[in-house]
């Protein structure tokens, strides 16, 4: 596979927006758990835009506003016309005291408080924020963030905010700016598949990013959601292809798994599908980052990335030919599902 080919997200928009193989998710340059500097930050992104990555991933939640600026840095050097841009809605940065800076998994931040707002005003004021911040024109994409339960933090908050979406006005702001030619397209990045389906039921999206629920580990969304992908032509921005670091760092003592220790039954998987990458003298992280590519919906992945070299090494790993047969023995084994699409077509 070739990180410089592109797909577009979907066929249907006046504009399509074409994501190269590999995408740059920018939430390690907001200060995800460790500060790092601006140069490391420069850096990080250069080594993208340098391995040929065109498509680029921010929101204001990542750092409170930090990694949108050091991505904007970015792009005034690679120049605008010469990359896609996403970013999100749903999260207002107001001024406050320092005592109230909410900052949630990120060091080093902004004097800032996060306030969720998914109304027609929330969405207006967020995006041109986020433009102010990033020093752009437009995005190219606009996602809803985190209207899922995993980040709200049960069913009955998620379902007041994809109310508010909806009768706050939020996804008549986001048409509007759709309509208008202000983005290319709409959609919502979330960390459960079961309210992307629900949002096409509601109303007319173009794609999501879907973080670590379509992995080597977790093909649920394989029962309904992907089916209706292709269907109604919505494409998938694949996050999270490693579950969090398992799928990167083998079953090892202290394996992370959705964002927590991994359980005994994961870690006994993924001794078994480590077994299988090696008789096939393929790296796990490889089958890993490759494997989501297999799914005609899935049109970029976007690995997590904290460095020049991190950024190299997936480049790398993308570009590994894998045997088809790798697949074929995960299937066999009950170790992927037999209906999940795979790279070269086999099952």
């Amino acid at each position: 596979m070739k990180i410089s080919t592109t797909t577009p997200l979907n066929e249907r928009t006046a504009r399509p927006v074409p994501l190269t193989t590999m995408g740059f998710g920018t939430a390690p340059l907001g200060n995800l758990y460790r500060k790092i500097t601006d140069e490391e930050a420069a850096a990080t992104l250069q080594a993208a835009h340098d391995v040929g990555v065109r498509y680029f991933d921010t929101a204001p939640q990542y750092g409170l506003g930090r990694a949108e600026m050091r991505t904007g840095a970015a792009i005034e050097k690679f120049g605008r016309d010469t990359i896609q841009l996403s970013t999100k809605i749903g999260r207002l940065l107001l001024d406050c005291e320092p005592h109230e800076v909410t900052p949630e998994a990120f060091v080093d931040v902004p004097q800032k408080r996060i306030v969720f707002d998914y109304t027609y005003d929330g969405v207006m004021r967020s995006y041109e924020a986020s433009r102010e911040r990033i020093g752009v024109a437009n995005a190219d994409i606009l996602l809803v963030h985190d209207v899922c339960a995993f980040s709200q933090g049960s069913q009955e908050q998620s379902d007041a905010k994809v109310r508010e979406l909806f009768d706050g006005g939020g996804y008549r702001a986001l048409t509007e700016l759709r309509d208008a030619g202000e983005v290319a397209a709409i959609g919502a990045g979330v960390n459960e598949w079961q309210v992307c389906e629900r949002l096409l039921g509601l109303g007319d999206f173009d794609g999501f990013l879907l973080a670590g629920r379509y992995t080597l580990l977790d093909q649920e969304a394989l029962d309904s959601f992907l089916p209706l992908c292709v269907k109604r032509d919505v494409g998938i921005i694949l996050g999270g292809p490693f579950n969090s670091g398992i799928l990167a760092t083998g079953a090892i003592k202290g394996a992370k798994y959705n964002y927590a220790d991994a359980p005994e039954h994961i870690l006994d998987r993924v001794r078994r599908i480590e077994a299988v990458c090696a008789a096939h003298d393929t790296p796990l992280i490889a089958a890993a980052l490759q494997f989501v590519l297999g799914h005609p919906s899935v049109k970029t992945v976007i690995p997590g990335a904290s460095s020049a070299d991190e950024v190299r090494t997936n480049a790398a790993l993308l570009e590994r030919d894998i045997p088809t047969a790798l697949w074929s023995d995960l299937a066999t084994e009950g170790l992927i599902r037999p209906d999940a699409p795979t790279p070269g077509g086999q099952a």
